[in-house]
């Protein structure tokens, strides 16, 4: 193994062990279909104004409609919509088949009782590396009281039982 590729394996590695909450990011294309993939990188940027910030592959077949869309929504997902995590996530073609969405007042494909949306405008767009980062001005915002679902070396899951209780 080369350094390089040493390095990028320990980085994976690395990251997998770290817990994060799971996304799913939505847009319209330039046909108005909905789009939308499983996103781990994804983050808080300000409180004013709102805005948050997620990560694309630069080799993604939604590329494109994210960056053209001018707009997107963020799903934090509830632990209930494991399989809608998985079913973003991977290859299939009608992801949104496996999910209840409509579309938002912005224009935006919404799924259903997540646990959270940000409905944003993309305000910049960093080329970073083999990914974009999109940054997003929340335009709109909806919660439901629901149990976050997790991601964990390459699983996902609710909180555990032995979590204290806030």
């Amino acid at each position: 193994m080369t350094k390089t590729t040493e390095r990028a394996s320990i980085f994976k590695k690395i990251m997998g062990q770290y817990p994060t909450g799971v996304t799913i990011v939505t847009t319209m294309d330039e046909n108005k279909n909905p789009v939308g993939l499983t996103v781990n990188s994804f983050a808080s940027v300000s409180i004013d104004p709102l805005m948050v910030l997620w990560c694309i592959d630069k080799r993604s077949s939604a590329l494109n409609a994210f960056l053209q869309g001018g707009k997107y929504a963020v799903h934090t997902l509830a632990v209930d919509q494991a399989e809608a995590c998985w079913a973003f996530a991977g290859k299939e073609k009608d992801r949104f088949s496996k999910v209840q969405w409509e579309t938002s007042s912005n224009g935006l494909p919404i799924i259903k009782d997540s646990l959270g949306i940000f409905e944003c405008k993309t305000v910049n767009k960093i080329d970073a590396g083999d990914h974009f980062i999109l940054l997003g001005e929340v335009i709109d915002l909806f919660v439901n009281e629901k149990e976050p679902l997790l991601y964990y070396n390459r699983n996902v899951a609710g909180i555990p039982a032995d979590w204290p209780n806030q």
